[in-house]
């Protein structure tokens, strides 16, 4: 509804001011009246002909009798706003600034916990024993997988301290060792995810900041109209100027940040999922050799 609003209120301001053109070109003057001796009064040779000085120095880029015109800079369109509509331009900027710098940062750490993941899966299936492993990977956990593995095998430590445990308590202790994976992988979920929602946050209202300034440089626009009782471009258009430009950085600042945000998101899924067919594989091995222990 405020989109109709606003693009009604572009349209009104528009066709006032072409209508005010077509009718001052429309408007033609009337004939002053003549009588029978001045139609046939023979007419004297004019003492001089006119002449006028007419400037034909082409301008840069143009025709010859183009005129130089005045271009409207963004610097200009945000000293000559008001307040608010610098509050809404500063703000935009401030979000997108913000918003690029999650980005990069998460791009590469998202591309650093997946090598790591690749180089640890290789570790861990290159056929050391579990207690190397753990040697190698319990200080320093600097990644999912290897936080995912040490929580495993400290519980999995835990239930053989006063030696191998009875089976009927076996089903307890697969139980806490996939507990605890899972709660590793929550922690380490949460850590990747952060400041994403600042990213949902950017997407889902930089457009209607944008739309805020964009409906007061229209009411600005209005507002001179009615102060000076004209409706020339040169009264309307900085108004609408900066209306189209606090929009169009709402969508500068909004666009990157939908896009990289349903990106993250799904990467992380992604990486996620990985993390979980790991500890299920994991789980797998330590119970099978839980079993086996067990039974002798």
């Amino acid at each position: 509804m405020t989109l109709r609003r606003t693009a009604a209120a572009l349209a009104a301001a528009l066709a006032i001011c072409f209508g005010s053109a077509t009718a001052d070109a429309q408007r033609t003057p009337r004939a002053a009246p003549v009588s029978h001796d001045a139609q046939t009064q023979e007419l004297a040779p004019p003492s001089a002909a006119p002449t006028t000085n007419v400037d034909v120095t082409p301008t840069p880029g143009g025709d010859t009798f183009a005129p130089s015109l005045n271009r409207i800079s963004i610097v200009s369109l945000f000293v000559r706003a008001d307040a608010i509509v610098k509050t809404v331009f500063v703000l935009l900027v401030l979000a997108s600034l913000w918003s690029w710098a999650i980005i990069i940062n998460k791009w590469m750490a998202l591309g650093t916990l997946r090598r790591r993941a690749t180089k640890f899966e290789r570790t861990f299936w290159s056929g050391l024993s579990l207690d190397e492993l753990y040697q190698q990977f319990s200080q320093r956990t600097d990644h999912p997988f290897a936080a995912i593995f040490t929580s495993a095998l400290r519980e999995w430590r835990r239930a053989f301290e006063g030696g191998p445990p009875r089976e009927s308590l076996l089903p307890g202790v697969k139980d806490r060792i996939d507990k605890a994976m899972n709660v590793t992988i929550q922690r380490e979920t949460e850590g990747i995810e952060r400041q994403l929602g600042f990213l949902a946050t950017v997407g889902a209202t930089a457009p209607f900041v944008g739309l805020f300034g964009t409906v007061w440089g229209i009411m600005n626009s209005f507002s001179s109209i009615a102060a000076r009782h004209d409706t020339t471009l040169a009264v309307v258009a900085p108004g609408i100027a900066e209306a189209l430009f606090a929009t169009a950085m709402g969508l500068l600042a909004a666009i990157p940040a939908v896009i990289f945000y349903n990106k993250f998101v799904n990467d992380i899924g992604r990486y996620t999922g990985r993390m979980e067919s790991f500890a299920d594989e994991f789980s797998a091995i330590l119970s099978r050799q839980l079993d086996e222990k067990a039974a002798r």
